[in-house]
């Protein structure tokens, strides 16, 4: 149990690995960038140097009493040099400031492709989600600090350090041998405080996920104009107000531990401050004062020590710093890494989407992640080409779970789903999802107007005639010829002031005008009634035969009314399928469809 707990808490990557894996990705996209990157590092050594060597020339020309026009050309060309270095340090800043924006921005982009085409069931999962969460964070700037950047950045700058940690340490070295190692030992003690801090906040980084991702969430909720009249009928604003209160309350608690052991990590580096930088210049002074060194030695001396201070300072910095971007470009990677079970590829389906296909369950179970028993238990059946099938069923019998098995967005427990005799697993993911047009229970919509978002494209890449047609089929014909903007008409009301609303029974007959337009030889329709008004739910079913005809269909509705127009009807129970046949024949043969339909006839009496 402790092995698996520290393993959970194990980094992805070493920092050294995420340093490598960013070099690599700049290298890859812009070598001309990494090159100056590189190069800036030791143009920024050297102008250290000159910086203090520049007043120890000048005074030791002053005290030797060197002639003027010497003194002031070494100045010069040494003046000169620094102010070249200070062009060149802007240009490589400001180039290099131009590029990471970009930089960032891709692999934003990739965050946001990854849980484009992430498989669906992992997705699904909770820990996944929080993931990608943490994963986008790390392309997003907090605190100042941008992990996704600071990483390759702050490694140069570590680099940087080391290289005039060894030149002044040399200069040093020179004073008294002892001063480099009493500099050096004594941040170790700030080095393992930091590090005890950084290791602590990564270890508990889920639990301010967790807290900020409600408190967000809190906030979407309360300015969703789509909630405004619940929360104003319901009195709900106060509860708001409270549940943001409460989570506000333990992301302070989270806060203040923060604080309270960063605060201690840094009180133990003024301390080594004092006593490191305290010994250092006390010799020194000593020394000066002694005549074993002259004036201008002195002043180079001290300067270099006062430098070699903030060098191993900065280093110690640049290294946590370096492990805590790092800790966060963990979750970027770790997350681009996650597989996503596409198929082998084997199968075409272009052959597949001119004609009605055959379905076969076989032996098929599922269970999701963490349950006790399957959720589906060993189902078998076959789908002809053509054919209508209902699956119908109490709430939780599975019905929407098989059907997500079917679309390929869950992978079967045990047994395999094919078509035409073909495994699933055999296609490309994106390629198997050409097979199907599915209406789900959830209906989502964008900003985009209605001839964009029954296309699922672009304006210019949108077939305008097929996808009024569509619309019109799917009995939004009186809404489309209401709108002065027509299939142009934006979505959104927040965003677009000539937007229009649509009810939820106007979404979900948009959602089926969206499924007729792919056209797909499988329609699959996840209760796409359920918002729709009796008078405009047997318009639908009139026009079912017309959306079905050379398709294979699949559909789930709890009003039984509707499985008539069906083929035949699967009725399932806990997991399987209990009974199977035509309406007549279950109704005849009694059992858990008779008499959930019996329960319900009193609602299609006339």
């Amino acid at each position: 149990m402790k092995k698996a707990k520290q393993a959970k808490n194990k980094p992805y990557r070493s920092a050294f690995s995420n340093a490598m894996w960013s070099f690599r990705e700049i290298g890859k996209n812009s070598p001309l960038f990494f090159l100056l990157m590189v190069l800036d590092v030791p143009l920024n050594v050297a102008l250290a140097y000159a910086n203090i060597y520049l007043p120890a020339l000048v005074v030791g020309d002053v005290t030797r009493r060197a002639p003027l026009d010497q003194a002031a050309l070494r100045a010069g060309f040494l003046i000169l040099g620094m102010l070249i270095c200070r062009i060149l340090q802007n240009f490589f800043y400001r180039f290099s400031d131009t590029y990471m924006s970009e930089y960032r921005e891709e692999k934003g982009l990739e965050v946001n492709r990854k849980s484009l085409n992430l498989f669906y069931q992992d997705y699904e999962r909770k820990d996944i989600r929080d993931l990608s969460r943490r994963a986008a964070r790390a392309t997003e700037m907090w605190d100042g600090v941008q992990p996704i950047s600071d990483v390759p950045r702050r490694s140069l700058k570590l680099a940087e350090n080391i290289l005039c940690y060894l030149l002044f340490g040399s200069m040093i070295f020179l004073v008294s041998p002892l001063l480099v190692p009493i500099l050096t030992i004594a941040p170790a003690v700030n080095w393992f405080c930091a590090r005890a801090y950084r290791n602590w906040e990564y270890a508990h980084r889920a639990h301010w996920t967790d807290i900020d991702q409600k408190m967000w969430y809190l906030l979407d909720k309360t300015s969703d104009f789509a909630a405004a009249k619940d929360i104003r009928i319901y009195g709900m604003a106060g509860w708001f107000r409270q549940l943001f209160r409460d989570f506000s309350g333990q992301r302070l608690a989270w806060e203040k531990k923060m604080v309270r052991k960063r605060f201690l990590s840094r009180l133990a580096d003024l301390l080594v401050i004092l006593l490191r930088d305290g010994a250092a210049y006390l010799l020194l002074i000593r020394m000066t004062l002694e005549g074993s060194i002259t004036v201008d030695r002195f002043l180079l001396y001290f300067s270099a020590i006062s430098m070699f201070a903030s060098f191993i300072g900065n280093i110690m910095n640049e290294w946590n710093g370096i492990r805590a971007t790092s800790l966060d470009l963990c979750d970027y990677r770790k997350y681009l890494d996650l597989p996503e079970q596409d198929g082998s590829g084997e199968a075409e389906v272009d052959p597949l989407l001119d004609s009605a296909p055959e379905i076969t369950f076989d032996h098929v179970s599922f269970r999701y992640e963490g349950a006790e028993e399957d959720t589906l238990q060993d189902i078998s059946f076959t789908v002809k080409p053509g054919e209508k099938i209902a699956l119908v069923g109490l709430n939780g019998a599975g019905k929407t779970t098989l059907v997500k098995l079917l679309c390929g967005l869950y992978l079967p427990t045990r047994g395999d789903v094919r078509i035409n005799g073909i495994s699933f697993r055999s296609f490309h993911r994106k390629e198997y999802y050409r097979l199907f047009s599915a209406v789900f229970q959830d209906v989502q919509t964008g900003f985009f107007t209605l001839a964009e978002t029954v296309s699922g494209q672009i304006r210019g890449n949108t077939d305008l005639k097929r996808a009024e047609q569509c619309i019109r089929l799917a009995g939004l014909g009186k809404k489309l010829d209401s709108l002065p903007l027509g299939i142009h008409t934006p979505l959104d009301k927040q965003l677009y002031d000539n937007a229009t609303e649509l009810s939820g029974g106007e979404l979900q007959k948009l959602m089926l005008a969206r499924a007729l337009y792919k056209n797909a030889p499988i329609l699959v329709l996840d209760e796409p009634t359920a918002a729709l008004d009796p008078i405009a739910e047997n318009q639908i079913y009139l026009q079912y035969q017309d959306m079905t005809r050379n398709k294979t269909s699949l559909f789930i509705s709890h009003r039984l009314a509707s499985t008539q127009f069906c083929d035949r009807i699967l009725y399932l129970k806990d997991g399987h399928v209990a009974q199977e046949g035509t309406h007549q024949e279950l109704m005849a043969s009694g059992g858990g469809y008779a008499e959930l339909y019996e329960l319900q006839s009193c609602w299609y009496q006339t």
